[in-house]
């Protein structure tokens, strides 16, 4: 994406072109939800197959499931969705708009108000008058409810602070709270982003929807729509590993529609309230299996191949090797390696029940936000699951068994004593321990897991925006043009190649190109168009990401070459068009 471009540009070219549209638009439009065009559910479908051939078809260790949106709602009461699932929420007393907490100053950046007092900040050189003056002027239209701006006192408190220290005040956010409380050095109260007023205190806000299963509107038949796919296949957990012949280490992969009643849904499609993600729990022997095993756990100290997973592996090495592997993919649909970061989890942001958490975190025009998340959940979602419901969610390990059975009473004391230190070093408890090690004994551990968690929505956004380009050009009469084009991989881009006769009024050159046309699409996403100058036709499809444009033309007639544009380089070549399948397969083959 261009420097010069922004997210207004990409909202933009999405509903000139048929890529996104706002739900409900002709009502006025729901907000949080969109529908996908013509080019847009063509794109987005690229994206999940393409998701669904690395992570499932080309793997042998990898089931698929495709499960309910709504299920029973005592699991989510068993994942912890129910009493946690929740956003902080505020409201402002003055406008009375919601909005999370948490998200109060990104709203307020992005408002008109926030850019426009950003200029005068970045135009004042630390001036106390000019800074006010921005109260006295546009603030009044942009944010009417601001202390600084109803009451004169409030003013010139602010005054007299910017004046005395205005390095402490030299950034958007102090600046703004200082315009709420210059007048009570005490309070820290954030203003609303909206209109400047009191917000009330965060309370928790649960994001599930709720609805009703039956024809009675009773408490009993609530149940909600489901905020992940994740808890599906913790709960069909045993039935795919009963009918599918797989043994840990293995996953479950899933993509689906998910709900979140987001209080501030925003910046597009990158936080909506309707969405897809694409699931994988992967899941591994404890490394106190693995240890009994194989006599080792493999660490990243040891620094491992990640190419091929191998049996010793503990935890950090699976959850490093399906970071790689989540890097690799995002790199192939077409984003740089550069335009993402590795984002890791530490401290509070860490899940209670998590080992460790890496986001791939892309350059959005509003900012770095995540773009998928590969967590090492330990063993916390089976276990959950089996304490509420009762079923056991152990799997039972020959080869653990088998080391176990070879194993003398003082092997297996001596190992007890090292697990049960190592636990209770960690604050777990001993009996806990020592039960575990027993089922181990026995063959039976409940597996950990490595979930990679990805969303098909902000994948398709992040794509969008990286492809965008302008691109000024000069032709040989030095005449300058701007050509709009979108850089999609050819694997990922909705329409794969578009064929055009040169002329329309000639039967024989329609009619091969019609021929053309007919064979391509059988195998490719293809697009026909007749109409306009070919250098028109040409930027359409430049504008939509096509790779290749086809045309036949009077030579095709008579040697069976067509001329093939590539959309990148603009280079045009001649090709049969056995010679143009074959190109086009090495292509979306990559």
């Amino acid at each position: 994406m261009s420097n010069e471009s922004s997210l207004s540009v990409i909202t933009t070219l999405c509903k000139r072109r048929g890529f996104i549209f706002h739900s409900s638009e002709i009502y006025g439009g729901m907000p949080g939800f969109f529908d996908y065009g013509p080019l847009g559910c063509e794109m987005k479908r690229n994206i999940k197959e393409d998701w669904w051939k690395t992570t499932v078809r080309n793997r042998e260790d990898v089931e698929g499931l495709d499960a309910t949106i709504i299920m029973h709602p005592d699991i989510w009461k068993a994942s912890g969705h129910l009493d946690t699932f929740s956003d902080p929420m505020t409201m402002c007393k003055a406008c009375k708009k919601l909005m999370r907490a948490d998200q109060i100053w990104d709203i307020f950046a992005d408002s008109d108000a926030g850019q426009s007092l950003q200029k005068v900040l970045d135009e004042s050189n630390g001036e106390a008058g000019k800074i006010v003056a921005w109260c006295k002027g546009k603030a009044k239209g942009q944010t009417p409810n601001l202390p600084a701006v109803l009451n004169a006192d409030v003013l010139t408190a602010a005054y007299e602070k910017l004046n005395a220290d205005a390095a402490s005040y030299a950034d958007l956010k102090s600046l703004y709270t200082l315009f709420f409380n210059a007048k009570n050095s005490e309070q820290k109260i954030s203003p609303c982003p909206h209109c400047g007023g009191e917000l009330t205190e965060p309370r928790p806000f649960n994001l599930m929807f709720k609805t009703v299963v039956g024809p009675i509107d009773d408490e009993k038949n609530t149940a909600y729509l489901r905020p992940e796919t994740a808890q599906a296949i913790f709960a069909q957990f045993l039935n795919v590993l009963a009918t599918s012949r797989q043994s840990v280490p293995f996953g479950i992969a899933q993509i689906g529609k998910s709900f979140r009643n987001e209080v501030t849904p925003r910046n597009y499609t990158f936080r909506s309230r309707e969405f897809e993600q694409m699931e994988l729990e992967f899941f591994i022997r404890p490394d106190e299996a693995v240890e009994l095993i194989y006599g080792k756990v493999t660490t990243l100290a040891d620094n491992p191949d990640l190419t091929t997973p191998e049996d010793a592996w503990g935890w950090e090495v699976w959850h490093r090797y399906w970071v790689t592997q989540r890097k690799g993919w995002v790199a192939s649909c077409g984003l740089p390696v550069d335009s993402f970061v590795e984002s890791v989890h530490e401290g509070d942001d860490l899940a209670h029940y998590a080992r460790a958490c890496v986001d791939l975190e892309y350059r959005f025009p509003f900012g770095v936000q995540e773009l998928e998340g590969i967590a090492a959940r330990s063993d916390f979602d089976l276990s959950q699951h089996q304490k509420h419901s009762g079923k056991s969610m152990e799997v039972f390990d020959e080869p653990l068994k088998l080391a176990c059975k070879k194993m003398d009473d003082a092997a297996k004391s001596a190992f007890m004593d090292k697990v049960v230190a190592d636990w209770t070093a960690c604050g777990k408890d001993e009996a806990v321990a020592r039960a575990f090690v027993a089922r181990l004994f026995e063959g039976r551990y409940i597996p950990h897991v490595i979930e990679p968690s990805a969303g098909v929505d902000r994948m398709m956004l992040a794509l969008l925006c990286n492809a965008y380009d302008e691109q000024k050009l000069v032709d040989s009469k030095g005449k300058e043009d701007t050509r709009l084009v979108m850089h999609f991989q050819p694997r990922i881009a909705p329409i794969k190649v578009a064929v055009f006769p040169l002329v329309k009024n000639k039967p024989e050159i329609y009619n091969k190109a019609r021929e053309v046309f007919e064979h391509l699409r059988r195998r490719y996403a293809a697009f026909w168009d007749q109409s306009g100058a070919i250098g028109r036709r040409y930027r359409r499809q430049d504008e939509i990401g096509t790779p290749w444009c086809v045309t036949v033309d009077f030579d095709t007639m008579e040697d069976g070459t067509m001329t093939v544009r590539d959309r990148d380089s603009m280079e045009q070549k001649r090709m049969t068009l056995d010679e143009l399948k074959v190109m086009m397969d090495e292509a979306l083959l990559v």
